[in-house]
């Protein structure tokens, strides 16, 4: 091949190499695909629900610590109520005992009291004497019985007293952890947004849940993501979230939901959380209209049924629900549906 010839398809293929690689450079970019119903996994740091690791964990913490606080008082105000009915007994046999007394001492005084040898001299019989000595015998019983029962049933007294003493100063340090707790939760949230808030309005909220399990004491039973998560996640929930979801879902809130993901802070990976889409075919931009209205109410049945639900929080419309402080603003990380929970109701349980 001749060198100008070989020299010009050179040059050819070099152009036309430019021109593909051009061409690519320049084509219109295709739009991002649209969010699926199941988002992706966040990494480590990166939560899609929007504020930062930190503040999700003061959020628990100062949920779970109020929480057990109020459970606890709420057993003290129980059992304070029972020692009070309990004391009213005690002290109503005490004034029955203190007038048997008071009668056995007024029968002792008319007796004489006499011992048997002084009962033998003023009987003039040895039947006498006899039916004399037993019934100062049986006077002399049933006052001892009666000074014993007397003396427990003040004994009883004053251990109800103290009982009931105990439990106030319980109550107290109950209340004074629960407001800690609620100024921990408040702290929290004051550091990540300062927007005033409202309650979402609901008309939809007045369905009653089951009640999710407790411990004999009234406490929420520990629990692990041990049960498969129903919703196209596909993970692990723990039984009181499935509790949580199959509940919402009898009270007809039946739409799309994604419990379990393992990326990111927060419960979704504890198998603690889900996200309930407020539109048909799952999370997308803000909801508007009947769409809003739906997670208005699902929010509303999760606040009204917190105690039976063990619900820690509830996050819907840049709006935040706490057992604490009720309904407080809520700032996302990024400013879109997702992470402002403009297009779903977040819920949290213990």
């Amino acid at each position: 091949m001749a060198p100008e010839r070989h020299a010009a398809r050179v040059v050819a293929l070099i152009i036309a190499a430019l021109t593909l690689t051009l061409g690519l450079g320049v084509a219109p970019v295709a739009p991002a695909a649209a969010v699926p119903p199941a988002r992706q996994a966040a990494a480590p740091g990166d939560d899609p629900e929007g504020g930062t690791p930190a503040l999700r964990a003061q959020l628990e913490a100062a949920s779970k610590g109020y929480l057990d606080a109020k459970r606890a008082l709420d057993t003290s105000v129980k059992r304070q109520a029972q020692l009070a009915e309990q004391l009213k007994a005690t002290e109503t046999r005490l004034a029955e005992q203190t007038t048997r007394v008071g009668e056995l001492a007024g029968l002792a005084y008319r007796t004489g009291r006499l011992g048997a040898a002084s009962a033998l001299l003023n009987s003039g019989t040895p039947e006498g004497f006899m039916d004399r000595a037993a019934a100062l015998d049986a006077v002399t019983a049933n006052e001892d019985q009666a000074l014993r029962e007397l003396r427990d049933n003040r004994d009883q007294v004053a251990e109800a007293k103290l009982a009931v003493e105990v439990e106030i100063v319980e109550q107290r340090k109950q209340q004074a952890v629960m407001a800690k707790r609620k100024q921990q939760a408040e702290r929290a949230l004051t550091t990540a947004n300062s927007r005033a808030a409202q309650a979402p309005a609901s008309r939809g909220g007045s369905r009653t849940a089951a009640p999710a399990p407790r411990n004999s004491d009234g406490s929420w039973p520990r629990e692990s993501c041990s049960v498969n998560d129903p919703t196209p996640a596909n993970g692990c929930i723990t039984p009181r979230t499935l509790h949580a979801l199959n509940q919402a879902k009898a009270a007809g809130f039946t739409r799309y939901v994604s419990c379990y993901r393992p990326g990111g802070s927060g419960e979704h990976p504890k198998g603690r959380a889900c996200d309930f889409a407020a539109q048909k075919n799952g999370f997308g931009g803000a909801a508007t209209g009947g769409d809003r209205t739906y997670g208005n109410n699902l929010a509303a049945f999760f606040v009204n049924n917190a105690d039976r639900l063990a619900v820690l929080y509830v996050i819907w419309y840049r709006q935040i629900w706490l057992p604490s402080s009720g309904w407080k603003s809520y700032s996302g990380a990024r400013g879109d549906p997702s992470s402002d929970h403009t297009n779903h109701v977040h819920l949290s349980v213990y």
